[in-house]
């Protein structure tokens, strides 16, 4: 008799799963996905980041990180983003979930999955690169990227496009339906006041 209820319980969390997760791939997401794969969503800007997934959370900030002292925009903070690094960001209202102080880096690498090479990626973070020594590093500077914001991402060789020292932030918004915590990063010329 216990094994049946068992049996039975374990039914539901099955068809319960299910359920939830049919939820999460009827918005206009790629089919096939498995469970606990990250959302997908394409730049707009040329195709970039065309086809690379983001995850819907992004994690915590890296250790290491300095919080900003006095941000343009403090935790809490609703914001509109003006940056397009993929669909649905660009005019998206946005709650800054982090604001810091580092050198924040523009890449261009080629995954470590075999996807297409990734050009003027935006953004990462001085410390989520392998040993990269002083900042800010000189534009052409060779680098590895620790950070796991994109499939294939983690342990590729890069190399800086830019870099810039204004204020970096972690935002969580709303794109396509699908809500995106901890989104990293957005710098901060490509954040205005809700409008």
């Amino acid at each position: 008799m216990r094994s049946r209820r068992s049996l039975g319980r374990l039914a539901a969390v099955v068809v319960t799963g299910a359920i939830v997760l049919a939820g999460c791939t009827d918005s206009g997401s790629e089919e096939g996905r498995t469970p606990g794969e990250s959302e997908a969503s394409e730049a707009s800007d040329g195709g970039s980041h065309g086809g690379m997934e983001h995850p819907m959370d992004g994690g915590p900030a890296p250790e290491g990180m300095a919080s900003a002292e006095d941000p343009e925009f403090p935790v809490g903070t609703e914001v509109t983003l003006t940056a397009d690094h993929m669909e649905g960001m660009e005019g998206a209202t946005a709650t800054i979930s982090g604001a810091f102080d580092t050198t924040t880096y523009s890449v261009s690498f080629t995954p470590t999955d075999g996807g297409e090479p990734v050009t003027d990626h935006k953004w990462v973070v001085h410390e989520e690169l392998e040993n990269p020594g002083e900042a800010p590093l000189a534009e052409g500077t060779e680098v590895v990227i620790t950070a796991d914001h994109m499939t294939g991402m983690e342990g590729a060789e890069a190399t800086i496009d830019s870099a810039t020292e204004e204020t970096v932030y972690m935002v969580d918004y709303e794109a396509d339906g699908m809500m995106m915590t901890n989104h990293k990063w957005v710098v901060e010329s490509e954040i205005e006041p809700a409008r």
